[in-house]
């Protein structure tokens, strides 16, 4: 076979197969996407300002009181973030590690898919020595049975022979209290089901902080919508913010923010 040949399957395999991102460097960003078992620079980490999270004050005062302990080097819990979709959980966790850091918090994110649970170790491993505290993000999890995800994500929380590093702590959101479904299947419903219930409860139970959050009513929706157009110089009426949730079917946080884009794409203004 020709070296020609050769080349040119060579290069239809790597195609097929790319090589891994090359890694990136664990002090030099301010959030990362844990991707093929490499770290990866996020390309563009731009929160929202923390203090146009409305209507969850309790849950920001004690999500970044937390990370405050975990990027000081003390004790801090992993945390669920649990309730109704749209509610701002994940946008708390991204707008709280930005804060922190414009206080100058050695911390960043690191983005994990939920499918990457079992390659956590190599990552427990690859910042363990790092002198920054790292909030490890796992977003919308939920497990329909008790199967080896939920599994691996509870020997993970309990801890096992190797026990995780200090800096690093898990910041998991759900929209299920529990992650996983309490419903019981054939094989299930054959024992006890009230040990199969304890079992799947103690999942939730590992996390040292759990935050509920739950459906708002319009006055918070409008507040929600009056606190990012404000912010952003935008004009918007009431009852147009309104009729836009209604036409969704939902108020949330993330309903004011995409009446929000609505707006600055009326004015022709961007965001």
């Amino acid at each position: 076979m020709s070296e020609h040949s050769l080349s040119r399957i060579a290069a239809a395999l790597e195609r097929l197969s790319p090589p891994p991102p090359p890694a990136a460097d664990p002090l030099a960003h301010p959030a990362y996407v844990w991707r093929e078992g490499t770290l990866v620079a996020a390309r563009a980490f731009r929160p929202l300002a923390l203090e146009l999270l409305t209507g969850v004050d309790r849950q920001k005062a004690a999500l970044v009181e937390n990370m405050r302990r975990l990027a000081a080097g003390l004790p801090a819990h992993d945390v669920l973030l649990w309730g109704a979709r749209g509610t701002g959980k994940s946008s708390l966790v991204k707008s709280a590690v930005g804060a922190l850091q414009a206080d100058g918090a050695a911390l960043a994110l690191v983005e994990v898919a939920p499918d990457a649970l079992a390659a956590l170790p190599h990552l427990f491993d690859l910042v363990a020595e790092a002198p920054r505290a790292f909030a490890l993000f796992v977003d919308d999890l939920g497990f329909e049975e008790d199967g080896a995800g939920a599994r691996t994500l509870r020997s993970l929380l309990e801890g096992g022979a190797e026990a995780r590093p200090d800096n690093a702590r898990l910041h998991v959101t759900a929209n299920r209290r529990h992650i996983v479904t309490r419903e019981f299947g054939e094989a299930e419903r054959a024992v006890n089901a009230r040990d199969v219930l304890d079992d799947r409860l103690a999942l939730a139970d590992r996390f040292g902080l759990s935050l509920g959050f739950h459906a708002i009513d319009q006055t918070s929706y409008l507040a929600m919508v009056e606190a990012y157009a404000r912010a952003r110089g935008l004009p918007f009426e009431a009852a147009d913010a309104i009729a836009w949730a209604t036409g969704r079917g939902a108020r949330s946080g993330r309903v004011a923010w995409q009446y929000v884009v609505e707006l600055a794409g009326r004015e022709g203004r961007t965001l």
